[in-house]
């Protein structure tokens, strides 16, 4: 993908998503114009220039399919894969997908990705390519009022805005709790230039990180996420700040289902399932030893 491309990879993002939920009787997931979907094409490349790949279509000269991707660490996420309504079915996502997986094999690193549930053919992609799931999250929606959400205390946690110094400390903790590390990413989100990212932390007695939840404010996007946890307790109390950060939005969030108290705490503030996800990956799988909450488009993010 180059700049010339952000017009036309956003729209194929924005007709893509909205026609699959639309042909599921749910209507259109991005109620935003397709030039606010460009914020992927503009994060994404921010975070790691020159890794979307795009399929082009010969007969036509049109894309068909795209796909961002982020090589980390210990792993290469799978971020937003999309192919345009027009061309399903042509192999251009599957041509992709395996250029993905040629470059996470010659890394030596399991490629990991998070996708819908509920989008067979999707799953299906990943699956005959040789994913394993190995987590499932519910999507979790609730309307926050200009007002905020009136949402009582998590006793015993206090949290506080990220500073640009606690990314060592994130990357550290999320490595802990799910096997991956990616400070770059957020020290991007620490530092804000674009002016859409905010990030909570909790900490223990002695000043070492608990917990933190990052999430964007933008017309494209409103999601929470990406965040990790020592246990529900602190991912509620850091979600329940959160989501009253710049209130007046529908923020979309992905609780792990086994996590049975954070679960229960989400549905007593009001919050209901709009979706299902599962967290896949194609190679060496981390045993996840807390509580992780990751975003369902960019998986970086």
């Amino acid at each position: 993908m180059t700049s010339d491309d952000w017009v036309e990879v956003a729209e194929m993002i924005h007709v893509s998503l909205n026609y699959w939920y639309a042909s599921k009787g749910d209507g259109p997931k991005l109620k935003c114009g397709p030039e606010h979907v460009q914020l992927h094409c503009q994060v994404n490349e921010a975070l790691d220039p020159g890794r979307c790949l795009v399929a082009e279509m010969d007969s036509t000269g049109r894309l068909a399919a795209c796909c961002f991707y982020h090589p980390r660490e210990r792993h290469v996420s799978l971020g937003i894969m999309v192919a345009h309504p027009n061309y399903f079915g042509t192999g251009a996502a599957k041509a992709i997908l395996g250029e993905v997986i040629a470059f996470a094999e010659k890394e030596e690193k399991p490629l990991r990705l998070v996708s819908s549930a509920m989008n067979l053919d999707s799953f299906s992609l990943y699956n005959r390519a040789g994913f394993v799931p190995y987590a499932m999250f519910q999507d979790m929606l609730i309307d926050v009022p200009s007002e905020g959400l009136d949402l009582p205390e998590i006793e015993g946690v206090e949290v506080r805005t990220g500073r640009v110094e606690d990314a060592p400390a994130m990357a550290a903790l999320e490595r802990e709790i799910s096997g991956i590390e990616r400070e770059s990413d957020f020290r991007h989100f620490l530092e804000n230039r674009e002016d859409i990212w905010h990030v909570s932390v909790t900490e223990d007695a002695s000043g070492g990180l608990n917990g933190f939840l990052c999430s964007v404010t933008h017309p494209g996007c409103s999601l929470i996420g990406p965040g990790v946890s020592r246990n529900d307790q602190q991912a509620a109390g850091l979600l329940r700040v959160v989501l009253n950060h710049e209130p007046g939005r529908t923020r979309v969030w992905l609780a792990p289902c086994d996590k049975t108290e954070l679960v229960q705490t989400c549905y007593s503030w009001g919050a209901r399932n709009c979706e299902l996800h599962t967290a896949q990956v194609l190679g060496e799988k981390y045993n996840i030893s807390g509580v992780i909450m990751p975003t369902f488009m960019p998986e970086t993010w």
